[in-house]
This record gives C-alpha cells, sequence and structure tokens, in this order.
C-alpha cells in the first residue's frame, strides 16, 4: 500500500500537481508514497496565503502567540510516537533516534516561549532634553525554510519556532525525500490553535526552492544542506535582498590526547561516527590520536567494539542505526571508501561487504535496504577525498598526529569549520583548544557539541553563511527587524529651522 503526502496550506492539505517523487523505505529499499513536488505558481499561492494570514499574526500580542506554542508542545509530545514511527520508516534512522530528533526541536519550541522577553526593545528616557529614544523588535514578515531530510523534524522546529514566535508566517519547503512529518507538525499547530496559512508547507525540488528565493513577499531564508547548495541559495538571497541563514557541510574532528579515558573515547566515537548512519552534520568522521601509543590503543579498542553493532530495520529495537536514506548515497558512500583504499589509506573494517542482508523484520525483507555496516580507516592524510570531503554515511578515519600542535591544526586549516571535539583531562589544554581552533562549535569530552537551545548553533568557513545562527537568542535577532524611534513633545513656541546636524542637549 502507498499513499500520497500532501501539501498544507491554509490549514487544508492539498494534493498538488502531476509531478511527483517516490518517498522510500529505506530499511526494504521500497516504494512507500509519493509527494506532490510544486511548481512555481503553487509556491507563490503558498506564500500569498502565508502573507495574508501573517497580518493578523503580528498583531496577535506575544503571550497570546506563545499560548499556542504551548499548546502545540503538548500535542507534539502526545503524538511522539506515532510521529517518531512515520519519521524512521520515510528516514532510516531507529525509533529511539527518532524521538530524539522530535525532542531536540521541541527544545526550540520551549526556547521560543520567551518571545515575549526577547522581543522587548530598548528605551532611553531624556536622550536629549525633552527627548526620549526607544527601540521595538518587529516581524520581518512572511519567512521560509528550505530543509533537509536528516533531521525531518527537528530543524524544521528551530526554523518554524522562533519565527512564528516573532509574528512571522512561516512557509516551509521541507526534504522530499521524507515530507510526511513536516506537514504533520503543520497540521498539530493548526489543532493547537495556530491560524490557518501562518505555518505552510509545500513539497518540491529546485523549483519551488527558486520560487522561493525569488519571491518578493519572502523576507529572509533558512537553509540547512550540502555547502554549494548554502552558498547558491546565500548568495541568490543577497542579489534580491534577503536576509539568510545557510548552513552547508562538516567534517567534524574528535582530538584524543593521550591522558584520556579510551574506554569513554571509543564509546563516545561509535555512537557519535555511527549513530543515524552517520546521517548528521554533527557526526565525528574524523578521530585524531595525538601521539603513536595513543592511535594504537585507539585503534585495537575500536577493533573489537566496532564488531559488536548490529545495523537493521529503523525500527528493530535491536539494532544500532538503521539504513542511509537513499540507494544514491550508498552508492557514493561505497565510491567513497574506494577512493580511499587507493589513495594508500588501510581500510581496517570495511562495511560495504556486510551492508546486504538476508534477514526479515516484521514479514518484510532488508535484501534491498540501503545498508551499510561501520567502516573504519588507518593512517588517512589531508589530501585523501575521504578526509577533505563529507561522506555522510557510518565511515570514520584515523588521521594519526605527533603532537598536540599538528592535531589542532587539522579542524583549523580544514575547510569545513561545524563542529570539533576534544577528549582530555588536561582543563589546559582543553581551554588552549577552545580558544584557538577555528570551528564554530567546541566540544569538551562531548563527542557531538550541539548546543542546548537557549544558545546558539552554527558552524564557521564553508559549514555556514550569514551572520546569524538558528535557536538561541539569534533565530530573534533574524525572525525580527529593529525599529527605533526618536521621540520628542515641544512645548511652547517654535523656535526655527536648524541646519545643523542634529545633538543631543
Amino acid at each position: 500500500m502507498t499513499y500520497t503526502v500532501p501539501h498544507f496550506v491554509g490549514g487544508q492539505k492539498i494534493s498538488g500537481g502531476e509531478r511527483t517523487s517516490e518517498v522510500l523505505n529505506p530499511s526494504t529499499g521500497k516504494v512507500q508514497g509519493a509527494v506532490p513536488l510544486a511548481s512555481a505558481q503553487e509556491v507563490d499561492e503558498a506564500i500569498a496565503n502565508a502573507a495574508e494570514a501573517q497580518l493578523g499574526w503580528a498583531k496577535t500580542n506575544p503571550q497570546k502567540r506563545i499560548r499556542v506554542i504551548m499548546k502545540w508542545i503538548q500535542l507534539i509530545n502526545e503524538n511522539i510516537d506515532d510521529i517518531a514511527t512515520t519519521l524512521s520508516l520515510e528516514h532510516g534512522k531507529t525509533f529511539e533516534d527518532a524521538k530524539g530528533d522530535i525532542i531536540r526541536g521541541i527544545d526550540v519550541l520551549e526556547f521560543s516561549l520567551g518571545a515575549p522577553h526577547l522581543l522587548k526593545g530598548e528605551y532611553t528616557t531624556s536622550a536629549g532634553t525633552g527627548i526620549d529614544v526607544y527601540s521595538m523588535r518587529q516581524p520581518l514578515g512572511v519567512v521560509a525554510g528550505i530543509t533537509p531530510f536528516n533531521f525531518p523534524a527537528m530543524i524544521p522546529l528551530w526554523k518554524a519556532g522562533p519565527a512564528l514566535a516573532c509574528g512571522n508566517a512561516f512557509v516551509l519547503k521541507p526534504s522530499e525525500r521524507d515530507p510526511s512529518v513536516p506537514v504533520r507538525l503543520a497540521e498539530l499547530f493548526i489543532e493547537a490553535g495556530g491560524p490557518a496559512g501562518v505555518f505552510n508547507v509545500v513539497h518540491g525540488d529546485k523549483t519551488a526552492v527558486d520560487a522561493i528565493l525569488d519571491s518578493d513577499t519572502i523576507q529572509a531564508v533558512g537553509f540547512v544542506g550540502s555547502t554549494p547548495i548554502a552558498q547558491y541559495i546565500y548568495e541568490r538571497c543577497a542579489a534580491t535582498g534577503k536576509r539568510a541563514q545557510c548552513f552547508g557541510g562538516a567534517k567534524n574532528h574528535a582530538l584524543i590526547l593521550p591522558d584520556a579515558d579510551m574506554d569513554q573515547v571509543v564509546d563516545a566515537l561509535i555512537g557519535a561516527a555511527y549513530g543515524s548512519a552517520g546521517e548528521r552534520c554533527m557526526a565525528i568522521s574524523v578521530a585524531v590520536p595525538v601521539g603513536e601509543e595513543t592511535a594504537n590503543e585507539l585503534r585495537k579498542k575500536l577493533e573489537e567494539r566496532i564488531p559488536e553493532l548490529k545495523v537493521g530495520h529503523s525500527l528493530d529495537p535491536q539494532a544500532s542505526y538503521g539504513p542511509v536514506v537513499a540507494k544514491s548515497a550508498l552508492e557514493r558512500i561505497h565510491s567513497l571508501i574506494g577512493e580511499g583504499e587507493q589513495a594508500g589509506a588501510e581500510l581496517v573494517i570495511d562495511g560495504r561487504s556486510a551492508g546486504a542482508t538476508d534477514e526479515e523484520f516484521n514479514g518484510e525483507s532488508l535484501k534491498d535496504g540501503f545498508f551499510i555496516a561501520p567502516t573504519l580507516f588507518d593512517h588517512v592524510t589531508p589530501e585523501m577525498s575521504i578526509y577533505t570531503e563529507e561522506i555522510f554515511g557510518p565511515v570514520l578515519t584515523i588521521v594519526r598526529a605527533e603532537t598536540f600542535e599538528d592535531a589542532i591544526k587539522l579542524p583549523t586549516e580544514h575547510a569545513y569549520g561545524n563542529g570539533v571535539a576534544i577528549f582530555t583531562r588536561n582543563g589546559g589544554a582543553a581551554r588552549e583548544f577552545a580558544e584557538r581552533v577555528q570551528v564554530g562549535m567546541v566540544g569538551i569530552n562531548v563527542p557531538i557539541p550541539v548546543p542546548i537551545a537557549y544558545h546558539t548553533f552554527g558552524g564557521w568557513k564553508a559549514s555556514g553563511f550569514g551572520d546569524l545562527n538558528q535557536h538561541g537568542p539569534d533565530s530573534f535577532r533574524f525572525y525580527t527587524k529593529t525599529k527605533t524611534v526618536t521621540s520628542r513633545w515641544p512645548s511652547g513656541d517654535a523656535t526655527g529651522a536648524d541646519f545643523a546636524m542634529p545633538q543631543m542637549d
């Protein structure tokens, strides 16, 4: 049985036109649904609907807006198991991982409940004789999110929560690979009391993306995806006068100093490198042990632990992780592993041969699923493609460093600058590392340093384009514009024109 995922515009499910894309179950490789690909006209209609709805939403005071978001949080929590199941079946990540995807999105909705405080302006009385100056934050109008397949709940909520709390209308173009969860989230927003049209979802490909970028109504675009597309969207937004926060690829390193607890390091690396089949922008894909003895111990323990992992159906409670999202993703991972071998890296554990399986789960064959077992390389060097490129799969590479200085250069000089971690018991070394490394998010004995919701999330260099990051206070700055008012209520007779630059006396 198959289903069709609708657009969601004006509080209604919309079937869409003739162009569609298949929605697959990555665990079986079978088609399970279809999603319409919007035309430019359909996108324009969704934007126009949002613009009409936004006027009333902006006039709703912030306290009333966050009451809707409070109810929305409640409804998401009440439906979390069903949402997580849908997410797992379309994305391929395990059920518990899918729940984590949703919960980290809820975290930002909870932060957005602070909108009445975060939207307060500043006030200066008597800045000059009889003159007061004050500022106020106002919504931009209609804003858009273009979000990736790997977090179909978290990232849409990271975008929509602050945008809606600020009084904007939000148009979401999610990934066509796993489109059902974003639609369900929009439905629950309406059920929570949100006005129809304030949160619209339109599916599509480049046609839909370009319609958003070319729209005169859209005032800001938030994007997460690959670096080439992030840069394309950022440049196109600049050309059309839109705000943009665009987050791209990553190559996240973990430095392991000789004093680190190696058992804790291995636990951290296995979860961070292989969780969600490596399809996380914050996945650790490069381990950098300092010193030969550290490297040899790390490799030995990884070789012992990695075979214990189980790759299986996304709803299998015994699975450590599930399939990658698509056959094309699997083929790309296989190709990069081959390039690593040809370049001279040592392929310690090859996950390609263990990817296919004749197993079944709940009567479903997994032989055509997009599975790949954990892969480990050693003696990788910085010029190899498996080091320079984001593999986005369950592949961990070991790049050996002789000294701390050699190690810190690797993430600092890499083209990407999303996340980085260091494992050590030395507080001085950790502090120096955090100060010097040229990467946007740093973990100290924390393998995946995704900041909590009231701090900002964002990478540097080729990992991020734009000066304001996701969630935290930056999100409220991004989704509002500041208006500054200088006020005087004169009394007495007019004193005549003054042709000098105004000064505050």
